[in-house]
């Protein structure tokens, strides 16, 4: 009976956290397959979860980080010839009227950050992050240690973040109306 009641919290959740959890999947990835099995792997997992035994205190959370993972798992598996372009990292044009016009400020906002960087933080962040390059590659091309790129790369992202967060939070505040 206890078995039943289990089945029945796993699909009241997945009722409820479905539309808002695939919007949210939907915004991050492009591919409109790719962000169905990353919803249906998030589940699954929950439903295994559930099998084990396994105490989760906030569901919602733990769904949301479980597919945050799945969806940093995808860009991860990309092959080389696959690799992503920074349209790929912005909300998806399917997420509603306003994301175009978000992912062409993002866009145009990210070309401007990128383009004020010092010139050797730029050209090891466009180099791994964009042409998708290995640092060992890099070091071997350049002649530059692998410690010292890892640490140009390391400011250009501290600095892009800091430089980038308002625009984020403009765009992020629109998605949650």
């Amino acid at each position: 009976m206890q078995v039943k009641a289990q089945d029945q919290q796993i699909a009241d959740v997945v009722t409820r956290e479905r539309s808002r959890l695939g919007q949210f999947i939907r915004r991050r990835v492009p591919d409109p397959r790719d962000a169905e099995d990353i919803l249906q792997d998030v589940f699954s997992e929950l439903v295994e979860a559930n099998r084990r035994l396994m105490p989760i205190d906030h569901i919602t959370g733990w769904l949301f980080r479980v597919a945050r993972n799945r969806i940093t798992d995808l860009f991860r598996k990309k092959k080389p010839d696959e690799l992503l372009h920074m349209e790929d990292l912005l909300p998806s044009l399917d997420a509603g009227p306003d994301a175009l016009y978000q992912q062409r400020a993002l866009l145009d906002e990210l070309e401007v950050a990128i383009d004020d960087l010092p010139e050797d933080q730029r050209a090891v962040f466009v180099a791994h992050e964009l042409e998708g390059r290995s640092f060992k590659d890099l070091a071997a091309e350049t002649g530059v240690s692998i410690n010292t790129l890892l640490s140009r790369k390391r400011y250009a992202v501290l600095h892009l973040r800091e430089r980038l967060q308002a625009t984020y939070d403009e765009v992020t505040k629109g998605q949650t109306r």
